[in-house]
């Protein structure tokens, strides 16, 4: 089996297809650099990644794939998940060999795992919409950090570009160490030097660069949920369900 380690982007996974068939490889174990262990016994081939092949492969698979395969392939691809890389690997390979229509096959492995996958992106991309609270800063900036457990930033512009059209936003990836920031015309990807020091939950920017009336909003905010509470129609168990713990860090509501 040969070991191909490519740079963890989407352009050198698509790549190191594009090697497999001219290499004609009979079986590749895919592996990003970045988990990758060099072992002096099985010397690995090095994916550098070229838009030229990328775009052939992709091409391709578009011209088997309808639109909505070809995002449950990119979604799978932002999971970051090694086991995922392969799977992707795979798919594209069974994609490619077979004739149109096998997508539909859920009884191959790889279609499966790539629709399963796709779906979680999908449901964590969901939940970051509604879970994202902003904070208001003094030059008018409205500043949002989260820690997805899939990199689901790229799927979130759309949303906030056309809901927060008329306001300057960033959201910050703090695991992952970069963000988004529109200035009321586009979206440009950034990074910053402070987030190491960042605390995951909300509230976390230091009050001297807050607007001054940020303070005020959040506790109006609180008070309001705390008025439309109804405690006789309390059920945690349904609540966690649709708003899991690990998502109560961003809402100021659940912050004491």
């Amino acid at each position: 089996m040969d070991i191909y380690v490519f740079d963890g982007t989407l352009e050198g996974l698509l790549t190191a297809v594009f090697y497999y068939y001219q290499r004609k490889s009979s079986a590749v174990r895919l592996v990003s650099s970045e988990h990758y262990h060099p072992d002096v016994f099985h010397p690995a081939f090095e994916v550098i990644s070229e838009d030229e092949k990328a775009k052939r492969v992709w091409s391709g698979l578009g011209k088997k794939l309808d639109k909505e395969w070809m995002m449950h392939f990119y979604k799978s691809f932002l999971s970051g998940q090694p086991d995922t890389f392969q799977d992707l690997f795979e798919f594209s390979k069974y994609i490619i060999d077979n004739i149109p229509g096998a997508e539909d096959n859920y009884g191959n492995k790889y279609v499966l795992s790539i629709s399963q996958m796709s779906h979680k992106v999908h449901r964590e991309k969901h939940r970051m919409e509604a879970f994202i609270r902003f904070q208001k800063t003094g030059d008018g900036i409205f500043y949002a950090h989260i820690e997805p457990d899939f990199n689901v930033l790229p799927l979130l512009i759309r949303h906030f570009k056309n809901r927060y059209a008329d306001q300057k936003w960033i959201i910050y990836d703090l695991k992952r160490k970069y963000g988004l920031y529109y200035d009321l015309e586009k979206v440009e990807e950034i990074t910053f030097d402070f987030t190491t020091e960042m605390s995951p939950a909300l509230n976390a920017l230091p009050e001297q660069v807050l607007d001054p009336q940020e303070e005020l909003y959040t506790l109006l905010w609180k008070d309001y949920f705390k008025s439309t509470n109804i405690p006789a129609r309390k059920n945690m168990k349904l609540h966690i369900r649709h708003v899991p713990k690990r998502y109560w860090k961003y809402l100021s509501e659940k912050q004491e």
